[in-house]
């Protein structure tokens, strides 16, 4: 049992996220989240049974809908309809992955008792996730304003016995799932379909998602940028500890510091150059590297804040006899975060593309494109076009979704904050930076043979011995995107321990 993750008020961070992911941990509730739960749906159920007074998404309609009052007899036809009504969720499959993390985090979220839902409701989302039986959700149609409304009907669809589900590998109708293990489909209670609904745990799950990834890419950005300063044969001195002491972001601080360790022993760094200075690509990479460390921090900060949150509506408050129709479900920290991220993913991949550029241009003593007899060969003159495209991709990406904003509900929902577009962009933007980062690691690692035999550091020699098992040096032209894979591949497949990327 040791082996459980306890949902309860313990605060989750992405180390916690990590654990449970990586370790394949299974879910349960604490006797807190229990108690919390079930006080909650008692304080409820009472104060139905008592009193008349409307409460929003409890005996009323949604959305402009609010002022229809709904008799006792159709509470629970209420609930179940709206989450079929809701569930219109269309274009690409989201990860699964990432719906994974919305199911722990959807418990999570109903765990602290403010929602007002019944124990089997959370129990049964456990037991998916437990099963690894995933609803399939759809990655477009919320507006990260009343939480994720249609990726979370999706989500919630599986409880009714509706909708579709992965088992394995497989997608089946939801139905079989409930007669193999044999559950009866949830009959949901007054509110639980809103407290289903309402709540940011598509926008969460991918910027956790995202945030794991992005720690791990900052840091090779760093670690591959170090390849490349040495393939370009150099100088040192902009990493020099007095030049970032005198400008002291953290992020700054932290990437020179990064790079001298990389660099540590280098013969080639060691050489006396006849440049006095290199391109800023080079020269300011933990002031740019930096600046993305301080953003990914920002962020970090934003994310843990909502994953320890209860983000539907209306709220329970037990101690204090109210039940609050507020707006904790609008995902406007998040979205600002998200765009953030985008764009300071986005500068990781415009530098390493610039320094891409550069290694192919036949300077420093480096053979044009890289490659013998050029001409003959094109080398690695298509691998920079590649990775310009992808660059260019990554800044039309980068354009805010945040600031966007369209009228929804009939006028009741007049502000929108775009953060599940603004989550799904991230992450392509993401994958495409791991991408720019491959080509570069490849044209950097092609370059170092040319400054044999004087040698890189010890560290980084062990690292492109790995590396070389994948890529090897290319002697003359041949089919480049299978090199592009192979690294693109090597760099997802490489582990890194996580003290190294949160510290």
């Amino acid at each position: 049992m040791s082996n459980f993750h306890y949902i309860s008020s313990q605060i989750l961070d992405l180390n916690t996220v990590i654990d449970i992911i990586e370790n394949d941990k299974p879910l349960a509730l604490s006797d807190e989240a229990i108690l919390n739960i079930n006080k909650s749906r008692d304080y409820l159920d009472q104060k139905i049974q008592n009193d008349e007074t409307p409460v929003y998404g409890i005996n009323t309609g949604f959305g402009s809908l609010c002022n229809i009052k709904i008799s006792k007899s159709d509470l629970t036809n209420l609930q179940s309809n709206l989450v079929k009504s809701h569930a219109c969720g269309t274009g690409e499959l989201v990860p699964k992955e990432i719906i994974k993390l919305m199911i722990l985090l959807k418990v999570q979220s109903l765990s602290y008792g403010n929602s007002g839902v019944q124990l089997q409701t959370v129990e049964r989302l456990i037991d998916f996730y437990n099963q690894n039986i995933l609803p399939v959700i759809y990655s477009q149609g919320s507006l990260g304003a009343s939480g994720d409304l249609a990726p979370l009907a999706h989500l919630s669809l599986p409880l009714l016995g509706l909708g579709e589900v992965y088992e394995e590998n497989k997608i089946v109708p939801t139905e079989s799932i409930l007669e193999k293990y044999d559950w009866k489909p949830i009959s949901l209670q007054a509110k639980e379909g809103l407290a289903l609904l309402n709540g940011t745990q598509f926008m969460s799950a991918y910027g956790i998602f995202i945030l794991i990834k992005a720690y791990k890419l900052s840091y090779l950005a760093d670690l591959i940028g170090s390849v490349s300063i040495d393939a370009f044969d150099c100088n040192l001195s902009p990493f020099d500890p007095l030049v970032h002491e005198v400008r002291p972001h953290r992020g700054q601080i932290k990437t020179a510091e990064n790079i001298r360790n990389f660099l540590s022993g280098s013969e080639i760094s060691m050489n006396e150059k006849q440049n006095v200075q290199d391109p800023y690509s080079f020269r300011c990479i933990p002031q740019v590297h930096g600046a993305t460390k301080d953003t990914l921090e920002f962020v970090r900060k934003t994310f843990k804040t909502e994953i320890n949150s209860v983000t539907d509506n209306p709220n329970i408050f037990i101690e204090e006899d109210k039940i609050i129709s507020g707006g904790n479900f609008h995902g406007q920290p998040l979205s600002l975060a998200l765009d953030f991220l985008g764009i300071a993913l986005a500068e990781l991949g415009s530098i390493s593309e610039r320094r891409i550029y550069q290694l192919i241009s036949g300077s420093r003593g480096l053979p044009l494109f890289l490659v013998n007899n050029p001409g003959l060969n094109s080398g690695f003159m298509i691998p920079q076009y590649t990775a310009a495209s992808i660059v260019s991709q990554n800044k039309q990406l980068a354009t805010p979704a945040s600031v966007d904003s369209i009228v929804s509900s009939n006028g009741q929902e007049d502000h929108v904050s775009m953060g599940a577009n603004a989550a799904t962009k991230c992450l392509r933007i993401l994958n495409n930076v791991e991408t720019i980062l491959s080509i570069e690691l490849f044209n950097a690692s092609q370059a170092l043979y040319y400054r044999e035999p004087k040698k890189t550091s010890p560290f980084l020699e062990k690292f492109l011995v790995m590396y070389r098992k994948e890529v090897s040096f290319v002697e003359e032209d041949r089919l480049l995107a299978l090199d592009i894979k192979a690294s693109v591949s090597f760099l997802k497949s490489f582990r890194i321990d996580t003290d190294l990327l949160f510290h």
